[in-house]
């Protein structure tokens, strides 16, 4: 699939994405920091498609994870950060376009709920959607934009709690939450 070399590490001394600090900050009278990541905030969206029965989720390629496993997979939602002029429903439209190629009317995609993840680094906080999808809305491939490296899969819903379980399959808690949320909800 992909061929991953030539890894290296290096300081980063400022990025478009990620800002590096120390806080500091009095707690109960005593002096404390604490070091943690400025990040943006994201939306992620748990897409149901209707005539296949099944999740269609994204197979990514995460550095900090490949130096964890030496694969660097995992399965997510669909998801983007909120980084343009647009409301959440709007990024999550066009990122649903962009990565799994369904092109959705932003009237059908609802909330969950949001969270924030990442809480002991970032605390970046997460618009959770959903939206159901049926073949007459694909319009493409999908797999993102050129520097990313996603895989569109379907999950069938009838494995989704074997999926949410297994712990050799490399996944996101938004993930695990949301077949979660689908399961309560729809009783499947």
């Amino acid at each position: 699939m992909y061929k991953i070399e030539n890894i290296r590490l290096e300081s980063c001394p400022s990025s478009d994405f990620v800002k590096l600090e120390r806080m500091y900050y009095e707690q109960d009278g005593q002096e404390k920091s604490w070091d943690l990541a400025q990040v943006h905030d994201s939306v992620a969206v748990l897409i149901y498609h209707r005539e296949k029965d099944a999740f269609v989720l994204v197979k990514q390629f995460r550095p900090p994870v490949y130096l964890k496993n030496s694969d660097g997979f995992t399965y997510e939602l669909c998801a983007g950060i909120v980084d343009k002029d647009l409301t959440l429903v709007q990024i999550a439209q066009e990122e649903i376009e962009e990565e799994t190629g369904y092109r959705v009317d932003s009237s059908k995609i609802e909330k969950i709920t949001s969270f924030y993840t990442a809480v002991g680094f970032a605390g970046a906080r997460q618009e959770l959607y959903y939206v159901e999808v049926t073949e007459a809305e694909k319009v493409s491939e999908g797999g993102g934009v050129e520097v990313e490296a996603i895989e569109v899969v379907y999950l069938p819903s009838s494995e989704a709690e074997g999926f949410v379980f297994d712990e050799n399959i490399v996944k996101t808690p938004g993930i695990m939450f949301a077949l979660s949320w689908w399961r309560e909800k729809f009783r499947r």
